[in-house]
């Protein structure tokens, strides 16, 4: 069997080429991009209550970019704890709101 490490790093070139495919092409892109979904997680910074609790929001979107689904989780790793709870749009609007300044850049790296 093949490792594991290898088989990712022959999926991350495939995807690499398409990208640089995409690029090249409106319509490749396109097609591409519309068939393509995300999520992303914000790790909220430790509060001076608890640094030993993490919390996040997890957020799910189309293509389109329209949210499908959102939660908040909470975890408490030395008691192996943790739960998530639905955010409703109400719950979630004051985030959004919070959020609707930022843009993705890449990072000197």
């Amino acid at each position: 069997m093949s490792d594991l490490n290898e088989l990712a790093e022959k999926r991350l070139k495939s995807r690499i080429r398409k990208i640089k495919k995409c690029n090249k092409s409106e319509e490749e892109k396109e097609k591409f991009f519309s068939q393509l979904g995300t999520s992303f997680e914000i790790f909220f910074p430790p509060t001076k209550k608890s640094d030993t609790v993490s919390d996040s929001l997890m957020i799910w979107v189309t293509p389109e970019g329209k949210i499908l689904d959102a939660e908040y989780s909470y975890e408490e790793p030395e008691e192996e704890q943790y739960t998530s709870i639905p955010l409703t749009e109400k719950d979630l609007k004051p985030f959004l709101e919070a959020l609707s300044d930022f843009k993705l850049e890449m990072d000197d790296i």
